[in-house]
């Protein structure tokens, strides 16, 4: 069979209507499928030795998430290799990584399997990859032919990635762009909320504003500061990260500014504080709220005037440092309560980043999901680690109170579960290896808290103890799903239990 000439016009304008539109990738691969008559077809960015999917089609959706290495993926890697057409035999025993993933033929083994390498002159950019449970389903089809796509496909991506790069705002000069290949994870979504804050990612990184990373316990807020920092001119100098909750108020001015021998008992030489390690660089606080307002003070003066002052010296020190901070508490409240400095909120918030919960990116949650599915197959050596379609409604449905981390690790426990129960190394999740009524919030009854002849803050202990309590209690004394219940981190939990005089 030969492609007509009309068919071939049809792919090249496809290719090149509106190159910038998101969906571009998307209506290509689409008439491919048509075209070609395949059962599945995916359009593969590569990137720092692994494909990242752009588009997919007849495949499961999880499939956008997932993050194909070239050593955990014997098929692609032949495709990366090869420099032309790779026709894979029906019988070949390299494993698909698109087994089982395809809706509708779960418990089938893909059969038809060609891969197109992607080239921008000598450089490998990306692979098309088709598929089809006939196993003679492309052997119609010439290799001149499957060239040409090749070769449309490769101009059409390549351009697409250049005008990707040049509308980005913070092209920064030398870098590169590879995230593996700096050490940078990914943010992975592709939701309204997360792309207008990879945007807004953008927009900031390039400058040397300060940030305040705002959003609740689990949603990535680390991550969020690690792509500020990578995509910054900063980024060859240290990204240095302090946890201000679980800083003891005793040495947490030595921690942030340093000391000099001798300044107090154990100063036994100098030191460094963050600050200083991060000169040139980024210094990224998380928990922020969590600092006392001493702390708050001398915070604020090296965030107006660039100097620091170690414990136990009375010489100044310069530093060139970019702040980075995070809470999953409302200063705005907490300035209003007197607990946190009004001027050192606005000094921090000079551009804040709301990291929306994973409630508000529903439509993530099934890319995430792909995502560290194949995280735990390339962990556990397994072949194969797929959602059924029921699983992943049931994913999609939860309402994820510990957001990404809490998704994150109910996959990994799924996947445990599911391998204890095979024999061979492939594992399909279904909502039987998932148990979410654990980290439900507990119904805390309403028992009035006592009040008479005491003050606000004896009233608000008292009922934190009450609330801790019951939350305790609710799930059989285990802290951590104490901590998830009541949508705490579970250091801060303990410190708070510990505050109120509770056993913790």
């Amino acid at each position: 069979m030969s492609f007509s000439t009309e068919a071939l016009a049809k792919i090249a304008i496809e290719l090149q209507s509106d190159i910038g539109h998101p969906d571009r990738f998307s209506r290509l691969i689409t008439t491919l499928r048509q075209l070609l008559g395949c059962d599945a077809s995916a359009l593969l960015r590569y990137d720092a030795h692994q494909f990242i999917p752009l588009a997919i089609d007849g495949l499961a959706k999880d499939v956008l998430g997932r993050r194909f290495s070239l050593e955990g993926h014997p098929r692609l890697e032949a495709i990366a290799r090869a420099g032309d057409v790779v026709r894979f035999p029906a019988d070949s025993d390299l494993p698909d990584p698109y087994d089982g993933l395809i809706p509708g033929q779960e418990s089938l083994k893909v059969h038809a399997c060609l891969g197109l390498p992607l080239f921008a002159g000598q450089n490998l950019i990306g692979a098309l990859t088709l598929d089809g449970m006939d196993e003679h389903q492309f052997d119609s089809y010439s290799d001149e032919e499957l060239r040409l796509i090749a070769a449309l496909v490769s101009g059409a991506l390549n351009n697409a990635l250049l005008i990707a790069r040049l509308e980005s705002q913070n092209v920064l000069p030398g870098q590169s762009g590879d995230a593996a290949a700096t050490g940078e994870q990914e943010i992975i979504g592709l939701s309204s909320p997360m792309l207008q804050l990879k945007k807004e990612i953008e927009i900031v990184a390039a400058s040397d504003l300060n940030v305040l990373i705002g959003g609740e316990t689990g949603t990535g807020k680390e991550l969020v500061a690690r792509a500020i920092h990578q995509h910054s001119l900063r980024a060859a100098h240290p990204l240095v990260y302090l946890n201000c909750a679980a800083l003891p108020e005793s040495v947490a001015e030595s921690e942030l500014f340093g000391h000099v021998k001798g300044a107090f008992t154990g100063a036994i030489s100098h030191r460094s504080g963050k600050f200083e390690i991060a000169d040139r660089g980024t210094l990224f606080l998380d928990e922020i709220g969590e600092l006392s307002l001493s702390l708050q003070a001398k915070l604020l003066r090296v965030l107006q005037y660039g100097d620091i002052q170690r414990v136990g010296d009375d010489r100044s020190l310069r530093v060139d440092v970019r702040v980075l901070a995070a809470t999953n508490r409302d200063l705005r409240e907490e300035v209003l309560a007197g607990r946190f400095r009004a001027d050192l909120f606005h000094r921090l918030s000079v551009f804040p980043l709301a990291v929306p919960s994973l409630r508000e990116r529903s439509d993530d949650v099934v890319l995430l999901a792909g995502y560290f599915c194949e995280q735990c197959r390339l962990r556990m050596g397994l072949s194969q680690v797929v959602l059924n379609p029921a699983a992943r409604a049931q994913l999609k449905t939860y309402g994820w109170p510990g957001n990404v981390r809490e998704l994150e690790h109910a996959i990994h426990r799924a996947v445990v579960l599911a391998r204890a129960a095979r024999t061979d190394d492939s594992v399909v999740l279904t909502p039987g290896h998932f148990s979410f009524e654990a980290s439900s919030p507990p119904v805390v009854q309403s028992n009035p808290v006592h009040v008479e002849a005491v003050n606000l803050r004896e009233a608000t202990e008292a009922f934190q103890r009450q609330t801790i309590t019951q939350a305790l209690e609710s799930q059989q004394h285990n802290w951590a799903a104490a901590a998830r219940a009541l949508s705490l981190d579970v250091a801060n939990l303990h410190r708070l239990a510990k505050r109120l005089g509770m056993k913790a």
